[in-house]
């Protein structure tokens, strides 16, 4: 079965990811679930931020950040890391 429009993208996690989802408040988790799902179909949404230092994007999901990287030839995304915007930006 194929949809119109582009393929949808893999999601892959990084490592810390698990750890990171496990420590957000279940009311944030589902919308934060949702919010990386919805990169497969739209790994660009409206309002990410590309990121100067290297090739990733920033979501915000509240007062969460999602930090992942788009790779096109491989037609996946990987989700780098999801944090508190205070925490999101340090190593």
């Amino acid at each position: 079965m194929t949809s119109s429009g582009m393929a949808a993208y893999k999601l892959c996690f990084k490592h810390p990811v698990a750890k990171d989802l496990r420590g957000l408040p279940k009311k944030d988790l589902g919308r934060m679930l949702e919010r990386i799902e919805a990169l497969a179909t739209e790994p660009r949404p409206p309002g990410c931020e590309k990121l100067t230092s290297e090739e990733r994007y920033r979501i915000r999901q509240g007062v969460y950040r999602i930090i992942y990287s788009v790779i096109d030839e491989e037609v996946c995304v990987v989700v780098v890391k999801v944090a508190h915007r205070k925490e999101a930006y340090r190593g």
